[in-house]
């Protein structure tokens, strides 16, 4: 079998893999992109990109609900037309994907479908995904960006339950009717937006947690807001919860599953057991990262404990010439940190490339560990959305801030019915919250879980990479009215 020789080879089309193929084309270099599924990964095709179009159905459908809150009488119930829903976000994905396709054929990319697996250091197969054909590359250079899928729990019997009922976040976007009962197994952040998602279109709604509280990265007291308005709407949380079985009884007509739930008491002390009928099941209680089929120890490439690749702080893998970007090598599994690795590599490995050297900002992202990362950012997409950004307040001690006092370190928390412009929408769930260091003004974390919860924190976030003193914000001038002006009164209380 001939072996196509390529400057880089990229394997995967995430929110990284494709601008770096790009990036490795302007730079005048033969390249090969291998895609196993859909050109996007996982962001355009079952992510960001379609999640966040049923969510704003959901969020249109409680407004309409809400209608009479604003004085707007409607005279007919609201009608979920579940196919409908689910048609736009296809449609806005195939957009998305079809333009990242067009990108590539411009650039003289050379890309491919199929499943890749080393068979020799920078020797790679390529088995093309319909066919079975197969074909060898090699490259001076190879790039890994292969992502992670859900992964799914070992409970027994869980297999005896139809494929069609047993979701994760990837197939319930095929969804074509809304669940009648939804069991969501799992209370991180997928597993939350998915759950206050199907409330709003009318499904009936219990989310699993084996936690404390959901959302178990965050605050107690943001995840206690978030549960208090989960509920609100209808949702039942059971925390300190784990689901020991499933099982299936067809004669049991539109909840034919029953989920079998052991709950802790206080301090775990008693145990009670629970049973729960059910339409559909949601598994969102964790991903693994897609490694298994790349024949790593072939090529040197070292994994982590859960399979993620190992890489240094210029994302290099253990083997020379191999890189890693994305989720593949654990950390904040982001698209917009996906993307920042892109961003480094070019910075590092185009550096001679004309485009690079004029690129000022790409010269300053050349670590892993830079100033940039240390602020990650995040939003989830609840309503109102959870935007957070920098410490927060459970994890400050005096490693974390590299002190050996951390006294002056404050944080004040404001709720949203506090804010005129949330009153005014009618909007006012949540709190805004900010931990700052009140001896040298460095503002450490903020988190608003409000209205436009994000893009408030971006406000705050811009504020940090640029080092302005907690005061700067508590004594800016801010438009009136506006979200933005909640800051005066969030860290006006520290004076």
């Amino acid at each position: 079998m001939a072996t196509a020789r390529y400057d880089a080879i990229v394997v995967g089309s995430g929110q990284s893999g494709t601008p770096l193929a790009m990036a490795y084309a302007a730079a005048g270099k033969k390249v090969a992109l291998v895609e196993r599924n859909a050109i996007g990964g996982t962001c355009v095709n079952v992510g960001c990109t379609p999640t966040k179009t049923l969510i704003t159905s959901g969020r249109v459908a409680h407004l309409a609900g809400r209608a009479a809150d604003y004085g707007i009488n409607t005279t007919l119930p609201v009608d979920i037309d579940m196919v409908k829903v689910r048609q736009r976000g296809r449609d806005i994905t195939q957009s998305f994907r079809a333009g990242s396709e067009a990108r590539l054929e411009r650039a003289g990319i050379d890309v491919m479908c199929g499943t890749a697996t080393f068979v020799e250091p920078k020797v790679l197969q390529i088995k093309n995904s319909s066919s079975g054909d197969a074909q060898l590359l090699q490259g001076d250079v190879i790039f890994l960006n292969t992502g992670e899928r859900p992964a799914r729990p070992g409970l027994p019997e869980l297999d005896s339950v139809p494929a069609e009922r047993v979701l994760d976040s990837t197939s319930i976007l095929q969804l074509g009717e809304v669940p009648m009962h939804l069991v969501v197994i799992g209370g991180g952040y997928v597993g939350i937006e998915f759950a206050q998602l199907f409330r709003r279109l009318g499904a009936e709604v219990t989310v699993v947690q084996h936690g404390t509280q959901i959302l178990p990265r965050e605050d107690a007291d943001i995840a206690a807001a978030l549960t208090k308005i989960l509920e609100k709407e209808g949702i039942t949380v059971l925390l300190s919860a784990s689901t020991d079985s499933v099982t299936m009884d067809d004669e049991k007509g539109n909840l034919p599953i029953a989920v079998h739930i052991n709950m802790a008491g206080p301090n775990h002390t008693q145990v009670t057991h629970k049973s729960i009928r059910a339409s559909h099941m949601l598994l969102a209680a964790g991903r693994k990262p897609n490694t298994e089929e790349l024949g790593l120890d072939v090529a040197g490439v070292q994994t982590g404990p859960h399979g993620h690749i190992v890489v240094d702080d210029q994302l290099a893998s253990t083997a020379e010439g191999v890189y890693a970007l994305g989720d593949v090598h654990g950390g904040p599994a982001f698209t917009h940190m996906s993307y920042d690795d892109y961003r480094i590599l070019t910075a590092n490995l185009l550096a001679d490339s004309e485009k690079s050297s004029n690129d000022n900002k790409a010269q300053l992202l050349t670590t892993a560990t830079s100033k940039s990362r240390n602020l990650v950012p995040y939003v989830v997409y609840t309503d109102p959305q959870l935007g957070h950004v920098g410490l927060h307040e459970r994890d400050v001690t005096a490693a974390s801030l590299g002190v050996s006092d951390y006294s002056h370190v404050k944080s004040v928390s404001m709720p949203m019915t506090y804010v005129a412009r949330a009153l005014e929408t009618g909007e006012t769930d949540g709190l805004m919250k900010a931990t700052v260091n009140t001896k040298s003004g460095a503002i450490l974390g903020f988190t608003c879980l409000g209205i436009e919860g994000g893009e408030v924190m971006a406000i705050v976030q811009t504020a940090m990479m640029g080092s302005l003193h907690w005061r700067d914000l508590a004594d800016a001038v801010w438009a009136h009215p506006s979200l933005a002006e909640s800051l005066n009164n969030l860290f006006g209380q520290l004076k």
